[in-house]
């Protein structure tokens, strides 16, 4: 996949440090529970390590001599202790759960937040589908993460440094062995995290790829069943399906290739361990088999260090990504000291430019214009010229690129963000509908809205028929539920529904974007002359591909190629405008052109 970093580039060890601050940073916040977890884990491992030496005991001084009284005595302590490990293992295991999903939600919560901060600049260039792995996939890694390093990573060294001690204070010969299987064991472990941590993060950016495929047709849905594209739907999730299969393929056989070589390092050392004691005096076989034992603790611990180490590579991988949203300032700067002024609606482009990050041309350029406050402009021109973007730059979704975008006398990037969003509406083409009642999407609008004034915006849209007809299975009328994204709704009445929820806030700016487009000719003329008797009087930028309804206007400005053609009344756009008497002559006709 292009622009991916090369699955063999070395990754240092500081820089597995910065990202590990992270997890580090979380967890910090719970130290009181972490060190109480540390605490019941080092009592278990003790537990662990104690037993092998009271077995060595048992069979030593009690089997040797068949004395029953040593047998069971120190049967009844290897009993304790055992109780004491288990109560042990089981705290650990609560404070280590608890823990775990706390910082999960932690991380969720301030992702989401520091999402909700970005703009939509931001939110291009980090891709939805890659911020929902990042929300989801990347913070349970984490959470994983946690937990084996609360339930093993503490107990694993304190394990294979009890037993290399105990193995050395038992048999002082076998001290060469154990040092030699520790530093082969160091230089494995430290391949894995070197080569297996970039193969991790390919996981995560192949998982991002699939997620975008499955979340694209699943909003498309209808589309690719329309045009029987099912076949070639399948061939991408396919695609990125196994993209996915054989990046996770790379990373497990690293695992898969050093996992068994630890083993046999180990192992190999009992059988040195056993060579070596091969002449050992029957009264000290008891040593000889908790040496045994603690050889074996150690290849257990380990191979549980082998797995966090195997969490911790996946979750570094993770917490990379994660701190890249965390760490996302957004694109447009907050005033320092936010302008308050009271929003009427006046606007006025001063040598406006835009580009799109990234963008190898200017979607506007040099845009001089002015509206007047409660006038109605009407918005036309061919497919990408800019008529869009152009209104999106009005509540500040994207900062213009050159020049200044006023509203009454300020600059929008001065003026408090909630205030201006609070005083501009915005009506998009697709209207965008939430799961839940028809009452709660009109809420969105203004969640003190009354009943009234719900009624009264729905029936200047021309939603309060469909309204009340609405619901089923007892919900009917405003206190009917809606599917996601309004889908057991028309377009037709998805668009008056959401022309409704602007029209709940009683905007200074109202922004419609062909948001009639879905509407006949009879329903959007009422629509529009709604409008046009609002009590409080808003600005309203009006785009449509349909001459007949900017005509409405009272002023019209036309657009192409990101540039202003005309600005003014239908009679000096047809006298001075050619573009616009282009669009007048394909829909309305030759004749009517020459009027």
């Amino acid at each position: 996949m292009t622009g991916h970093r090369p699955l063999s580039r070395p990754v240092t060890p500081k820089k597995e440090g910065q990202r590990m601050k992270l997890i580090l940073r979380y967890l910090r916040r719970h130290l009181g529970v972490f060190l109480l977890s540390l605490l019941f884990l080092t009592m278990e491992a003790m537990a662990d390590l104690l037993q092998p030496t009271f077995m060595s005991f048992i069979v030593d001084k009690g089997v040797t001599s068949a004395d029953i009284s040593t047998i069971l005595g120190y049967g009844a302590i290897m009993l304790g202790i055992a109780a004491v490990g288990a109560v042990s293992a089981i705290m650990r295991n609560v404070f280590s759960s608890r823990t775990s999903q706390t910082i999960g939600r932690e991380l969720r919560r301030d992702i989401y937040h520091n999402v909700q901060q970005l703009s939509l600049e931001n939110i291009d260039r980090l891709q939805p589908a890659s911020i929902i792995t990042r929300i989801t996939n990347d913070v349970t890694q984490i959470q994983d993460f946690v937990m084996s390093l609360m339930r093993m990573m503490v107990k694993a060294p304190i394990t294979c440094v009890g037993a290399i001690i105990l193995i050395i204070f038992q048999t002082p010969q076998q001290a060469p062995v154990i040092i030699g299987i520790i530093g082969v064991v160091s230089v494995l472990i430290s391949g894995v995290i070197r080569i297996g941590y970039p193969r991790f993060g390919a996981v995560q950016r192949r998982l991002d790829r699939l997620n975008a495929v499955a979340r694209e047709f699943l909003a498309s849905v209808r589309v690719v069943k329309a045009f029987n594209a099912e076949e070639q739907e399948a061939e991408k999730f396919d695609v990125a399906s196994h993209s996915l299969a054989s990046a996770n393929t790379a990373a497990l056989r690293v695992m898969a290739t050093f996992m068994p070589l630890i083993n046999l390092t180990v192992n190999f050392g009992i059988v040195l361990l056993l060579w070596i004691s091969r002449n050992q005096e029957p009264e000290r076989i008891g040593r000889l088999m908790a040496s045994v034992n603690y050889m074996t603790q150690i290849l257990f611990a380990v191979t549980m260090i082998f797995n966090v180490i195997n969490n911790a590579v996946r979750a570094i991988a993770s917490a990379q990504r994660i701190e890249e949203v965390l760490n996302e300032k957004p694109a447009q700067a907050k005033p320092v000291r936010p302008l308050t002024p009271e929003i009427t609606g006046a606007i006025c482009f001063e040598n406006v430019s835009f580009a799109y990050a990234g963008a190898g041309k200017e979607a506007l350029r040099d845009i001089n214009i002015q509206i007047r406050a409660g006038e109605t402009i009407g918005i036309i021109g061919p497919t990408g010229s800019g008529k869009t973007t152009l209104v999106n730059l009005i509540p500040r979704f994207y900062d213009v690129t050159e020049g200044r975008l006023l509203i009454d006398g300020c600059d929008v990037r001065d003026i408090d963000e909630k205030l201006l969003r609070t005083a501009v509406a915005v009506v998009t083409q697709k209207p965008l509908l939430f799961t839940g009642s028809i009452r709660e999407n009109l809420r969105w609008g203004s969640d003190t809205a009354d009943e009234m004034a719900l009624r009264e915006a729905a029936r200047i849209a021309c939603a309060d028929a469909f309204i009340e007809k609405a619901g089923s299975e007892g919900a009917y009328g405003y206190e009917a539920m809606l599917g996601q994204g309004g889908v057991n709704l028309s377009g037709g009445q998805k668009q008056r529904l959401s022309l409704a929820r602007a029209l709940v806030r009683k905007p200074k700016v109202l922004i419609l974007d062909d948001c009639t487009s879905a509407l006949d000719a009879e329903t959007e003329a009422k629509v529009l002359n709604g409008l046009h008797h609002l009590p409080y009087k808003p600005t309203v930028l009006l785009i449509s591909q349909r001459i007949s309804t900017v005509m409405r206007a009272d002023r019209i400005l036309c657009m192409a190629d990101g540039t202003v053609q005309g600005y003014g009344s239908h009679e000096e756009l047809m006298a001075s405008c050619e573009t616009y008497r282009a669009i007048y002559a394909s829909q309305i006709g030759g004749e009517a052109c020459g009027s």
